[in-house]
Formats: structure tokens, sequence, C-alpha cells
């Protein structure tokens, strides 16, 4: 940005909006925090009492908010406790530096510090706010509003000022400092996820404002909607470890974003090709190995089976989904790329991640084998059909798209064998989960399409989203953050 002028004002203003709504709601909703208030639900599912309750079980939302029962230190289990802490370390190294060499080693050189940058800077500016506000609106009870939204009482995170060892109900065996930093990593990749969209041409200072703004206006709510006693979770709606709550709610903001910012300069004339895919080979291989802390982790336990069959799940799919990508690849252009391999080990592990905890492995390797094409398909093909988008680095082609197929595929293949909580068309018979599915699908696409759009707009009209033509030509690293990366 240039010198102080209106532009500047007006988005300093809109910033401090963006914050202080949370701030006014609970001046006019304050009352003393409640001892040990229980947040609502773990993205996972799992029928054993000791263990996390799903955000897709049918359990009625009143019990995920138990502030009746006494969650004492002596109920913290010391292996889950190992487990949830590993889960937590590996779900944020998915964003740094997984995401950020993933996403880095796909752009041209002269963006490529521009583009860590935004994974680094989402991390930050996530984690702040996920500690002020961010894990109260998400996961605690909102009263009347609960259908929609969780309330004030974790501001600051009061509650955990206390005794560190203090459980929720619906992690009884952890204490809910863990649990609270799992659910932050969560917060952290989704918004994250959205820079493949708008790659090479957004504004940082912009980037950084819409990543806050984001976070509390879409993701809490929707992730209070699924997993902490809202409305969709209420009905019934299965997400194991986040389908809709993270993919479909990232790819939708990537593609209204993609939408809003226009293409980039010389798309179609110069070569975008990437710089160094080795980068992105890195990426995906931390992703995937820090994919068994999202999936697996989201069992939210370590004594159990649940753990083990999310993770079994997790690595045929994302094999499965490789190897087809590749085959369509090998069918279509005659060579299987490198950067074909990768995009269908993240389109796997994207579809696996709503189903990893309902499905078995025979499940598990169908939704591999067929998000391989269907992304393939979104990500090369239409993209190129359709020409008036530039999702640059494919979010909506493969976490759009393959987080919609994996949640409807969680309601075709879900099996009460695998999770007493989950009952399925195919094995049990229960097409009403299909539209279930359905429904999760379309309400998380058009709030998260309508909300993004209102945020970038107000962005655009006040203090820009894209650089100009001439930073855009130079690149990135240089004019936004005065360094670039030699050799």
């Amino acid at each position: 940005m240039r010198a102080i002028g209106l532009q500047r004002l007006a988005g300093f203003a809109l910033a401090v909006m963006i914050a202080g709504g949370p701030l006014a709601a609970l001046a006019q909703t304050a009352t003393p925090p409640a001892a040990a208030p229980a947040p609502a639900a773990a993205p996972a599912a799992t029928p054993a009492p000791a263990a996390a309750a799903a955000p897709a079980a049918a359990t009625p939302p009143a019990a995920s908010n138990d502030a009746t029962h006494d969650y004492s230190k002596d109920s913290v289990n010391s292996g889950d406790t190992a487990w949830m802490l590993t889960s937590s370390v590996l779900v944020l190294m998915m964003t740094i530096p997984g995401l950020a060499l993933f996403y880095g080693g796909m752009v041209r050189k002269k963006n490529i510090l521009a583009t860590l940058a935004q994974s680094f800077g989402a991390t930050c500016v996530i984690t702040v706010l996920w500690m002020i506000i961010g894990y109260s609106i998400a996961f605690t009870d909102g009263g009347a509003n609960n259908a929609f939204i969780g309330g004030f009482k974790y501001f600051l995170l009061a509650p955990l000022n206390g005794d560190i060892n203090i459980a929720s109900s619906l992690a009884p065996t952890i204490p809910e400092t863990v649990y609270m930093f799992f659910q932050m990593t969560f917060a952290i990749i989704t918004p994250a996820l959205i820079a493949g969209a708008l790659a090479d041409r957004m504004k940082y200072s912009s980037f950084l404002i819409f990543m806050a703004a984001w976070l509390l206006l879409v993701y809490c709510p929707i992730a209070h909607w699924v997993w902490g006693g809202g409305w969709l979770g209420k009905a019934g709606a299965l997400d194991f470890a986040g389908g809709t709550v993270v993919h479909l709610n990232a790819g939708t903001a990537g593609l209204v974003t993609a939408l809003m910012l226009g293409k980039r300069k010389g798309l179609g004339v110069e070569n975008f090709a990437p710089y160094n895919l080795a980068y992105s080979v890195i990426g995906a291989s931390l992703l995937w190995v820090g994919w068994f802390g999202f999936n697996a982790g989201s069992a939210v336990e370590s004594h159990d089976g649940q753990a083990g069959m999310a993770a079994a799940a997790t690595q045929i799919a994302t094999a499965a989904a490789a190897l087809s990508w590749m085959a369509m690849e090998w069918i279509i252009s005659k060579k299987p790329s490198v950067l074909g391999m990768i995009s269908g080990a993240v389109a796997g592990l994207v579809a696996i991640t709503p189903a990893s905890g309902f499905v078995n492995p025979t499940g598990a390797l169908i939704i591999g084998l067929g998000v391989g094409v269907v992304c393939y398909v979104a990500a090369v093909w239409v993209k190129k059909w359709l020409g008036f988008y530039d999702d640059s680095l494919d979010c909506w082609g493969v976490h759009g798209i393959g987080g919609a197929f994996g949640a409807i595929m969680t309601g075709v293949l879900a099996s009460t064998k695998i999770n007493s909580s989950a009952k399925g068309w195919l094995l049990d018979g229960n097409i009403g989960q299909m539209t279930l599915q359905f429904e999760d699908v379309a309400a998380v696409f058009v709030y998260c399409g309508v909300v993004t759009f209102v945020i970038l707009a107000a962005l655009k009209y006040t203090i820009g989203i894209r650089v100009s033509e001439e930073v855009e030509e130079e690149g990135l690293d240089i004019n936004l953050h005065g360094e670039v990366v030699h050799g």
C-alpha cells in the first residue's frame, strides 16, 4: 500500500469493525463463565463413551454441553493426551511447512516468498484470533442461538486460565487445552488453503485482513453447525474430520476469490510453469504424513480401534487417488506427470477426510479411485472448458470438488459396523443419510459463497484486493516483501 490516505483509513476501519463485532456482542451478553463448560464436538465420531462424541453423531446437542458432569483431572488419560498432542503438531505441520511448500513450488520464481508468506502469516493471525474468540464461538454453547453460533464464555480462553487439566464432555480423556489446540490447527489450515486460488495477484495486507474476517464470519459458524452442536450436526450430517467444514468450505471461498480477483496477467500467453516441483513434492509428502493427525486424530483417543481405522482408510484412499489420477494422465496425455501424482494424492486425502471414521477399507479404496478421476476432470478439463475463472493452484478443483465428493460418498458407504452412529445407504439401506449429506454440501457452499463475496467486496472497494499490473509483472516477492529467491 502507498502513503496514508482514504483507502488506508477505510481499510483500518474495516479491520476494526471485523474485530469489534465479537467484542460488542461479548459486552452485551457477558456473564460469569460457568465451571468447565464443554465445547461441542470434535471433528470425529466414536461410539465409545470414553472417547469424544462425533460432530456427526446422533447425540442430542444437549448432551454435548453437559455442564453438570464432573470431568476432573482424574479422567485424563496419558495415552490419549500424548496422541492428541502428537496429532495437533502433525496438523500444524500440514500448513507450515507442508502447504507452504506445496503451493510455493507451483508458482513462478518471482512469487515463491510471497506464497510462503501467505501460509506463515495466516498461521499467525488465525492462532491469535482463535485464542481470543474463535474457539468460543465455534465450540461452546450459544444458548438460544446455539443452532447457528456458539457463545462467548471462552473469550480469551478465560475458563482455561484455571485448572489446566480440566476436560470437556466431548473429549473427557484429554485436557481441554489440548482439545483447543487440536481444533486451532484445523482453523489454521482451512483459510490457508484458499491461497491456492489467489496466487500471484493478491495484496498481502488485504490477504491478512481477509484471513481474519473469513475465520470469524465463515469458518467458525460452519464448524459450529457441524461439530459444535449446531443444526447440521443435530440433523445427523456426517463429517468425520472436515470434508465440508474444511475442504468444501475453503474450495468454495477459493472459487469466489478467483472470480473477484480476475485472471492472472498474461495467463494463456506467458509461461506459468512451476518454478520448483521438488518443493511441491516435499510439501505434498508432508501433507500426506500430517493428514494422519488430521483424520486419525479426529477420533480424539488412542485406546480403541477408531483412530487405527481412520489411519488405514486415509492411507488406502490417498494411494488409490494418486494412481487413478496418474492413470488418467497416462491415457490422455501419454505421460504421468509428477504434478499429477501429488495432486491426485491430495485429492484422495481431501475426499477420505469426511469418511475416514465411517467407512471400511473397501469403501476407502472406492472413494480414492473415484476422486482421482473426478478431480482430474474438474481441475484439468472443466476449468479449461469453462474458462471464466483462474483457480491458480486448483483450490476449488481439488478441495472444493474433492470435499463435496467425499461428503456425498460418506453417505453412500458409511457403515454401522465401523461406527454405530453412521448408518449409510449402500450397506445399511439408509437413503435418508444421502439427503442429509446433500443438505450439508449445499448449506456450506451457499453460506460460504455469499459471505466470502461480501468480505471481498468490502475489501475491494476500500483498500483494494489486487496488486497493480506493474507489481504483478515484476513479482510479489520484491514488491510486497522486499526480498527475492536467489539461485
